[in-house]
């Protein structure tokens, strides 16, 4: 995902000003937890775990601190895989601008992509989020909006991309981005991902059903990214045990969009990123846990949004990275 020259960012309207944050790091009633979910304070670790653990991916906010050094963290850390956002809605509606203050320079986090590749690490572009319009809901132009993506995709190179959907309900904006991103991977391999909120009872009907939609319309997706909430440490027990039965639940809801036969063939496309809310809403063990859980039903990766925890744990879930 190496970004062209900077000129040619200009050129492109992606010279939004940025700033990144990095934060660790994607219906119906939920079904009761089952043994092999994650253990309250309990890694639970068993024979039965993915010989290759899950990775983890650092999400990185471009609009917070321009400052953030991709390969400095990366080598700091040993995070090699990072989401670049947010890209969204400007111009005409069919242009892709970073969110925030305009700046000439480009996007200065995005910019040093090539020195992070050359460390064997990666970057991928993140469209929507929760600020600015994405550009499926702007860009009514035929044509206009598998452009707009292919002008991202070309000028960092992507080989994936995601999206943070917030405009599920909107289905003729669905509609767009499917047949856009479809008219993209015809052209080359994009791995597409989608961000969305979990809820205690899995996805919700608009996001299960766009992502049915999606699916129909000829388009891939390779992972869907749930952003799930972590209750307080003080919470009555089984916080982690109330996220795996919700994962379990939004995993079903995922098989059955994307028509797979067996749920468990989805839990490769799953990845979760807890947010937090406070430093302390996930200790040692939790983390512990979570890893432990994400390499037992191979999920694609674990990411951590929100206040940044404690170094101790944060570097338990950095060493999930291979």
């Amino acid at each position: 995902m190496l970004p062209r020259p900077l000129a040619v960012l200009g050129a492109l309207a992606l010279t939004a000003a940025t700033g990144v944050a990095i934060r660790m790091l994607p219906a119906g009633a939920a079904p009761a937890p089952e043994p092999t979910q994650v253990a309250e304070h309990t890694p639970a670790v068993s024979a039965g775990l993915a010989e290759e653990p899950a990775r983890f991916v650092g999400f990185v906010d471009t609009a917070e601190d321009p400052g953030f050094d991709l390969p400095a963290e990366a080598r700091r850390t040993g995070v090699r895989r990072y989401a670049l956002g947010h890209l969204v809605s400007g111009g005409d509606g069919c242009i892709p601008k970073w969110n925030g203050p305009l700046d000439r320079r480009g996007n200065p986090v995005a910019n040093r992509i090539g020195r992070l590749r050359a460390l064997g690490g990666d970057a991928a572009p993140v469209f929507g989020g929760p600020d600015g319009q994405e550009l499926a809901v702007t860009c009514r132009r035929p044509g206009g909006l598998a452009s707009a993506y292919r002008r991202v995709v070309g000028v960092f190179d992507a080989a994936a991309i995601d999206f943070e959907v917030r405009d599920s309900a909107d289905r003729a904006a669905v509609l767009r981005r499917a047949r856009a991103i479809h008219a993209v991977q015809r052209e080359r391999r994009l791995r597409v991902g989608f961000t969305l909120p979990l809820h205690p009872y899995g996805l919700s009907s608009d996001d299960v059903e766009m992502l049915r939609a999606t699916q129909r319309a000829g388009a891939t997706i390779a992972t869907v990214n749930l952003l799930s909430r972590i209750e307080p440490r003080t919470a009555p027990t089984g916080r982690l045990l109330r996220v795996a039965a919700a994962v379990r639940a939004a995993r079903d809801q995922i098989a059955e969009a994307q028509g797979l036969p067996d749920p468990e063939e989805a839990w490769p496309r799953v990845a979760l990123t807890p947010v937090l809310d406070g430093r302390t809403d996930l200790s040692e063990p939790d983390a512990r846990a979570l890893a432990a859980y994400a390499s037992r039903h191979g999920l694609a990766w674990l990411s951590l949004r929100g206040v940044a925890p404690k170094a101790d744990v944060s570097r338990i879930l950095w060493s999930t990275s291979p």
